[in-house]
């Protein structure tokens, strides 16, 4: 049975999730940013002999490791990952091929490197009541028997707005912020896989 209290816990949990002040302070919009599109399973690259992987996933705030938000995403993620086809599973033996997987909730506007890092055309200026948060996916493989992993990065963000404020140009609404939070992690997951796959080093049949 699912109380109040619990789909306001709930409501709390991916509050945290975003860092924009804004969320507190009134009934929010949220928008997904124009720059990264999702990426289906049968728009993956296609893997013959797909090797079993051991995966490794933190969620960071800032770059500061988030043990709750991991907990809470971790199986949606390795449920995105085996469906991608990629990987013969994800509870492959510690001295197999390593999957790690960052995702880090970075605040836009605030002038730190990483937030300079994202994408020209992102569309994070403040407006009005409008704000936004960035999130960065850094995948990282080893294969068997390789000291250098195949490393990509995909970058998002969510603008959330307040009242009548206007969103960015071009952003796409969510019918909430739970749904936001979802599209915007099977989107930038799916980008960094693809990129993995799609990366000439990336084994495509078993050894």
């Amino acid at each position: 049975m699912i109380t109040f209290l619990s789909i306001r816990m709930r409501q709390v949990f991916l509050y945290l999730l975003i860092g924009s002040s804004v969320l507190l302070t009134g009934c929010a919009n949220f928008y997904l940013d124009p720059a990264t599109r999702d990426v289906p399973a049968s728009d993956m690259p296609k893997v013959a002999k797909p090797l079993p992987v051991k995966l490794n996933f933190e969620f960071q705030t800032r770059g500061a490791p988030n043990s709750r938000a991991t907990e809470h995403l971790r199986s949606a993620v390795a449920e995105q990952i085996k469906a991608s086809g990629l990987f013969a599973s994800v509870d492959g033996p510690p001295n197999g091929a390593i999957l790690d997987i960052k995702l880090n909730n970075i605040a836009l506007g605030d002038g730190s490197p990483a937030a300079k890092g994202f994408v020209t055309g992102f569309t994070f200026g403040l407006v009005g009541s409008s704000v936004a948060d960035g999130y960065e996916c850094k995948i990282s493989y080893l294969a068997p028997g390789q000291s250098v992993p195949i490393v990509k990065i995909a970058r998002h963000a969510i603008h959330s707005t307040l009242g009548n404020a206007r969103p960015p140009e071009g952003t796409l609404r969510t019918d909430n912020l739970e749904q936001a939070v979802q599209r915007m992690m099977h989107a930038i997951v799916g980008t960094a896989l693809r990129d993995l796959a799609q990366d000439p080093a990336f084994p495509k049949d078993s050894l």
